[in-house]
């Protein structure tokens, strides 16, 4: 029996990235289930591992997880189980640019106030900027702050709508009904975010598990926002 927690494990996976430890993540990622909502961050951790060397065993588990991505259907899968498929020789690749993009990053401009301001990313070193930053590198007469758009991608902030929509979603898997019923009275009217994550403290467990359904959808939107404007997102170096 798998000594690790699904949010252990998670994290394992998370720093074994991070580390660029291949073998650790091919190890973690022997065990199965996988962790609950990872399929994302999964993906990117094989994609990783295969531009650095292919064998029998980490193909396996990239085409186990073009199955589930596809399987799941949520925004960014198609298009991270397309970057498998084309790693493997299995599909062919979309003509799409790769830029070491952090798309946690992206994903909180993409997701951000509408009214704070456009964000940028600079296409050619894969850095997200905020609007705040922007802004302030201005301030400071920075010239590495131009408006060349051989450089620089606009990034709308488009709000928090889908992050509505998540907790929806989210609620939808809770099994305990007075739980859901306590969550949907918390996100009614403004301030619902906020209630939301309140209502959730209460209870540790589901709480991490919300962390990690938005963190994934978040990761997904961000994929594909970037696939639409021609790149996919490949590990920094």
């Amino acid at each position: 029996m798998d000594p690790m927690t699904a949010e252990e494990r998670r994290a394992h996976l998370r720093a074994a990235i991070c580390s660029r430890d291949d073998q650790a993540v091919i190890a973690l990622l022997r065990t199965r289930p996988w962790p609950q909502n990872a399929l994302q961050l999964i993906g990117d951790a094989i994609i990783a591992t295969l531009s650095q060397h292919t064998d029998d065993d980490t193909a396996g588990l990239a085409r186990d997880c073009v199955v589930e991505l596809r399987g799941r259907g949520w925004a960014g899968d198609d298009e991270l189980a397309d970057q498998l498929d084309a790693r493997l020789g299995t599909g062919a690749a979309r003509s799409l640019r790769p830029l070491p993009v952090d798309l946690e990053e992206l994903a909180m401009v993409l997701e951000g106030d509408p009214l704070s301001g456009r964000g940028r990313l600079d296409i050619t070193t894969g850095e997200v900027w905020p609007a705040v930053v922007i802004e302030y590198s201005r301030d400071l007469g920075d010239d590495d702050v131009d408006d060349d758009p051989d450089r620089w991608l606009s990034i709308d902030n488009l709000g928090s709508r889908s992050g509505y929509r998540d907790m929806q979603e989210f609620i939808g898997t809770i099994g305990d009904p007075d739980r859901a019923d306590r969550l949907e009275i918390a996100i009614e009217g403004r301030g619902a975010f906020h209630r939301f994550k309140n209502t959730l403290a209460r209870w540790p467990a589901e709480l991490q598990r919300w962390h990690d359904f938005s963190d994934e959808r978040q990761r997904g939107r961000a994929r594909a926002w970037l696939a639409e404007e021609g790149y996919h997102p490949m590990p920094p170096s």
